[in-house]
């Protein structure tokens, strides 16, 4: 009869497990830009919530606040003007802006017209401008960056010239 053995060889494997610090350790969200853009469009300051970068949110409202601020301002001084225009040209002398001729009235409304139209474009820049930080925010969120990366101005001189030689270095350390 034949004799059976039964033996168990164990093969010893070693390995170097590193971290891999290409990607991050929060899954990747390729809608999040656009919901934070689209939540900021709704209204102004939810992206940046969204993006927990809360301190915007009153320098959003402030630039969209002032710009409403003075174009209600610059509305009223129209009115004034104009108003005071139309009584002269009616036949009435006792308007507000008695020193001023009529001239200057009629520039006083151009300019006010003028400045009402730059409040409008400067309420709409704050709030193009939360749309956009809110989808860039987004999109940098998802980047990784550590401290073993470093980005540092150079500045050489030239041995042959004498002349200055401005460049940028990146840096990426190995643990």
């Amino acid at each position: 009869m034949a004799q059976v053995s039964d033996t168990l060889k164990v093969k010893e494997e070693r390995a170097i497990v590193m971290n891999d610090s290409i990607f991050n350790d929060v899954e990747y969200e390729p809608l999040a830009p656009a919901r934070a853009a689209f939540y900021s469009a709704v209204l102004p300051g939810l992206g940046q919530a969204y993006n927990k970068k809360y301190w915007k949110i009153p320098i959003i409202y402030a630039g969209m606040a002032t710009g409403v601020y003075f174009y209600k301002k610059q509305n009223d001084d129209y009115h004034r003007f104009r108003d005071a225009y139309k009584r002269r040209l009616a036949g009435y002398t006792d308007d507000e802006f008695q020193g001023i001729s009529n001239d200057r009235l009629i520039n006083a409304q151009k300019s006010a017209q003028k400045n009402k139209s730059v409040s409008i474009i400067v309420t709409l820049a704050f709030y193009l401008l939360n749309v956009i930080d809110a989808n860039v925010d987004a999109h940098l969120r998802q980047y990784e960056v550590r401290e073993d990366l470093s980005l540092q101005p150079n500045l050489e001189v030239n041995p042959f010239n004498s002349q200055a030689q401005y460049g940028m270095s990146l840096t990426y350390r190995f643990k």
